[in-house]
């Protein structure tokens, strides 16, 4: 039986977060999309929620809590409600720890387990996509080639999150293209590798807080010990569905603020004697964004919970991740028009939203739960 009930931990956590959220993020949001930057204090803030080392074995320093994706989703959703890019920023790390929960080898848990679970923030990310017109696992351009001891690493990579300070990147390459996305590997490459090359930050329409990007591979030899898994290696695909689900929670998070300061903008402006929100025009559009923000976590819900039980969640993944990228972009353009004139200018924050939600669509990899 399929139940989205929150548990009492679930709740709490739910609450916790958003909390986190109306406190530490709201305030700053609108400083750090100008500027451009996001403040470390506000990192060593998030940071203390202790979100990601709470899935860690203890045996690495951890709490050692089992992982759950549907209380992943549940945090992604309340993080991104308060900001995307701080909610990107604030995970960013679990793109390399929960790959290595599930897929690492022994010898790689502890070396890079215990780095993220000190007092002080680790940055560190996932390097997927690529400087292309669209988004194919299986025909991943950046290859990776054994020799001897070491793989090769050549091609680039874009929207690298946080990529100047990481300390490690876990770099997707292609390692056998007859076999598709089977061959697709994931490679640890620690900070400041011969070969490995930071470009310059990119100029993003939305998640302007949020530092990414390129990063290029030129002959960089990695120990063949980084590739995650070892010989065995890891199932891209499935670590593709976990980042699936994380942004479509992130969709639905930025959704339902766009909505419901709509909403509320709505029912407060009065023109002609009454507030706008009791013309038929504004009041069905509002119902609409409501019904596709419950309709957005429940597709999320389920892949959630799908890989909570152990099933192949593959296929669920993706219809949430791409339905929450349309209905969020549909949902923050139809704030904006809610305000009329005032939606476009920067006193409010739905022309910021519209902008982050617009990036749902070329957000592959960027976080995971």
């Amino acid at each position: 039986m399929v139940s989205f009930e929150l548990s009492d931990d679930q709740r709490m956590i739910s609450e916790t977060v958003k909390k986190f959220a109306m406190n530490e993020m709201r305030p700053i949001y609108r400083e750090c999309d100008e500027g451009g930057k996001i403040p470390p204090e506000f990192i060593s803030k998030a940071w203390e929620l202790f979100l990601i080392p709470n899935s860690i074995p203890e045996e690495f320093g951890g709490v050692g809590e089992p992982r759950s994706i549907v209380t992943g989703a549940i945090i992604a959703e309340e993080l991104a409600y308060g900001d995307l890019s701080l909610a990107a920023a604030a995970l960013n790390p679990a793109a390399v720890v929960y790959p290595l929960i599930e897929f690492g080898t022994d010898d790689q848990k502890k070396k890079y387990l215990p780095l993220f679970c000190e007092e002080e923030f680790k940055p560190a990310g996932a390097a997927l996509l690529e400087p292309r017109i669209d988004f194919d696992l299986p025909s991943m351009q950046t290859t990776a080639t054994l020799e001897g001891g070491n793989y090769v690493l050549n091609g680039e990579k874009c929207l690298v999150p946080m990529a100047a300070e990481a300390e490690v990147l876990l770099v997707y390459a292609q390692t056998d293209k007859a076999a598709g996305a089977a061959g697709v590997q994931a490679f640890l490459v620690d900070k400041g590798t011969a070969g490995m090359e930071i470009g310059e930050r990119e100029k993003n329409m939305g998640i302007k807080a949020l530092d990414t990007r390129k990063v290029s591979f030129k002959d960089c030899r990695i120990p063949k010990e980084n590739k995650l898994g070892g010989e065995k290696g890891c199932n891209a695909a499935k670590l593709l569905s976990y980042s699936n689900i994380a942004l479509a929670a992130m969709a639905t998070g930025v959704s339902k603020a766009a909505f419901e300061y709509a909403r509320d903008y709505a029912k407060d402006r009065v023109a002609f004697g009454e507030p706008i929100a009791s013309r038929q025009a504004i009041a069905f559009m509002l119902a609409e964004m409501a019904i596709e923000v419950d309709a957005m976590r429940l597709l999320t819900w389920e892949a959630a919970w799908r890989m909570d039980k152990g099933h192949d969640a593959e296929r669920e993944a993706y219809l949430a991740k791409q339905y929450a990228a349309e209905k969020a972009l549909m949902i923050t353009d139809r704030a904006v028009q809610v305000l009329g004139g005032h939606g476009y200018i920067r006193e409010h924050p739905v022309e910021l939203w519209l902008r982050n939600g617009r990036g749902f669509a070329t957000f592959e990899g960027l976080i995971t739960v």
